[in-house]
Order: structure tokens, then C-alpha cells, then sequence
């Protein structure tokens, strides 16, 4: 049970930061107040609601105990249902006091590509790829994409693109690591089902004081883009490499005809990685503490199925399917998959949490 005294200082709090929007005049402090404000309002009002509960509770019992035998009958009814109710309420506010991802609000770079399977792979990676960007419309996130690179069959080898909107990284962030499908490639005349792949990478973009990047520490070269076969698509070195020495980590980027543009975007793409490194180091340190932890981003581990002949996807993490793969594979259902990752997330955090406290 959350203390009482708890409760009263989250709700000092939110009413503490409501006082100061009042007067501060300085831009920073307004947005900053303003986040905090957003980030609090939600805690507050469940506060605000169990403590009510409680108070009601209390009430309740003294008029059970009534010499009047009708309120003390409606006072039982009454406390029953409320107590039923607060176990709920409890656990509702648990969830929000979890610690926060400091990445949630981020927005995201999401890279996906073909893994085994050639060009079935390929149409495959495609396929996830415009999943994610009508989901991205359904919800109203907007899409860029930086680089893609087209099979043959109409698929993608390889595409990023930036993702922005409230919660991206906090909705997408489970979507890491490979996918399987099982289907019927267009190409197969025998009618046999094949099993291809693709990996997808959900990065959180970094805000700038996140992560500082030393320009002594990159080595920027430039080149002429190349198409299909390697031959030049450009009469210009408008095509941008940058190498991160440190760590070796290398950006390419040739999709725009400015030069100034391909290099925004790698830069975007290095900062991305960089940061998503950073936070794999952090988790690696506190690897016993995490261990289980839905949300690990490990990019080689298999997370999904989707099988077509059987119109079924399965979540292996979770052991949860939904035999509606048309509208998953449609971006319309993936909340379903996203929704129940997120709960599993928060119950093992607050079984961790429960098991630290005993």
C-alpha cells in the first residue's frame, strides 16, 4: 500500500509547479514547468482519487456501524464495492510511480533489414517497414525517411527513417530485434512456405544534451551517390560518409543531391547510434538487475512470427498471438502487440520492485 504521506507530496508537488507557471516569465522555465506539469497532472489526479478512496473509506465505516439500519446497509454495499475497487487503484498509481525511461518522449530512428532469405527477405523488410508507417499515421506520428536502399522485387535491403511524435520511443521501443514470417513467396511455383527474415532496430534520437560529439573525433569524407550496379547517379560529391573514430562507428548517407543535407542526416543517424551504444553500456552494468526485462532492444533475438497461411501472429516473449495478421501486418492491430508488451513490461518491474522491498 502507497503511504499517505507519499501521496500528499506528489500532490504538493503538482499544485508546487502550478504556483510557479503562474509567475515565471523566462522561456526555459516555462517549458521546462510545463513538462513537468504534463508529467505530473496524471500521478496527481490517481493520488488525488486514492486518497479520496480512502477518506471515503473510512467514512464508510463509521456509518456501517450506524444505529440507522438502512444507511448502515447502504454504507456495507458501498464499502464493498469500494474496496474492490482499490486494489485496482493502487496498482494503477504503482505503474505510474515506476521510473521513468528518461528516452519515453523520444523520438526514433527505426532501421529495418533484410536478414536471411533474399529477395523474400527483402519484400519482407518492406512489408514491416510500411506497418510501422501506417501505424505511425494512425496514431499521428510523422515519418521521414533518410535512407532506403530497393531490392530488385520491390522490397528494401535497408531503410531508416526518423519517427517523431509523443511516446515513440516508449511505444516502439519493444519492436527490436528480428522478426520471422512464413508465407508463400511470389516467386515459389510449388506452392511451399518459406521462412525469411528481417531485424529491426528502434533508436532513441538523442536531445543535444544528451550526447556531445567532438568534431576532431569524425572523419567526414565525401563521394559521388551510386545507384543499382554501382554506377554514379550524381554529377556532384554529394554523397556523405562519416566515420566516428573512437568507436568506429560509420554513417552513410547519399539519398539527397545537397551535400549539406546528406551530412544532417548522417550526423543524425550517428548521434542516434551513439546514444542507443551509450544507454546498452548503462544496461549491460545493470544487466542482473534487468535480467528477463521485456524491453533488453537485443537486436539477435527472434521476438516475432508472422505466419500468413495461418493468418497468426506470435510474440515469443509474451507467448501471445493474435490470429488477425492482416490488420497487424496494416499497422492497425499492432497497438494490441505494443499494449500487452508494455503491461508484461510493468508487472515483471513491479514484481522486481516488490521482491527488492520484502
Amino acid at each position: 500500500m502507497i503511504p499517505s504521506e507519499k501521496l500528499d507530496a506528489l500532490i504538493s508537488r503538482f499544485k508546487a509547479v502550478e504556483e510557479k507557471m503562474s509567475v515565471v516569465t523566462n522561456p526555459d522555465d516555462i517549458v521546462r514547468l510545463s513538462k513537468e506539469h504534463a508529467e505530473l497532472r496524471p500521478v496527481a489526479e490517481a493520488g488525488r482519487e486514492l486518497l479520496d478512496a480512502r477518506n471515503q473509506i473510512d467514512d464508510l465505516n463509521e456509518m456501517a456501524y450506524s444505529d440507522d439500519k438502512e444507511m448502515a446497509a447502504l454504507a456495507w454495499e458501498e464499502l464493498e464495492a469500494l474496496k474492490e475497487r482499490m486494489p485496482q487503484l493502487e496498482k494503477q498509481l504503482q505503474i505510474m510511480l515506476l521510473p521513468k525511461d528518461k528516452a519515453d518522449n523520444a523520438s526514433v530512428i527505426l532501421e529495418v533489414r533484410a536478414g536471411t532469405g533474399g529477395d523474400e527477405a527483402a519484400l519482407f523488410a518492406g512489408d514491416l517497414f510500411r506497418m510501422y508507417q501506417r501505424h505511425a499515421q494512425i496514431v499521428g506520428w510523422r515519418v521521414e525517411v533518410l535512407s532506403a536502399s530497393e531490392s530488385d522485387m520491390g522490397g528494401y535491403k535497408e531503410i531508416q527513417a526518423s519517427i517523431s511524435g509523443d511516446n515513440v520511443f516508449a511505444r516502439l521501443k519493444y519492436e527490436s530485434g528480428v522478426h520471422r514470417v512464413q508465407r508463400v513467396p511470389e516467386t515459389e511455383t510449388q506452392g511451399r512456405v518459406h521462412t525469411s527474415a528481417a531485424t529491426v532496430a528502434v533508436l532513441p534520437e538523442p536531445e543535444d544534451v544528451d550526447i556531445q560529439i567532438n568534431e576532431n573525433d569524425l572523419r567526414i569524407d565525401v563521394f559521388r551517390a551510386s545507384g543499382p550496379g554501382g554506377q554514379s547517379v550524381n554529377t556532384t560529391d554529394s554523397a556523405v560518409r562519416i566515420t566516428h573514430l573512437p568507436t568506429g562507428v560509420v554513417v552513410i548517407q547519399q539519398d539527397e543531391k545537397s551535400q549539406h543535407k546528406n551530412r544532417a542526416k548522417a550526423m543524425k543517424v550517428l548521434m542516434a547510434r551513439l546514444y542507443d551504444a551509450e544507454r546498452a553500456r548503462a544496461d549491460a552494468e545493470r544487466a542482473a538487475e534487468r535480467k528477463g526485462q521485456i524491453g533488453s532492444g537485443d537486436r539477435s533475438e527472434r521476438i516475432r512470427t508472422y505466419n500468413f497461411p495461418q493468418s497468426r501472429v506470435t510474440d515469443h516473449r509474451i507467448n501471445l498471438t493474435l490470429y488477425k495478421l492482416d490488420k497487424v501486418i496494416a499497422g492497425e492491430a499492432l497497438d494490441e502487440l505494443i499494449d500487452a508488451l508494455t503491461e508484461q513490461d510493468q508487472a515483471d518491474r513491479l514484481a522486481a520492485m516488490e521482491s527488492e522491498d520484502a
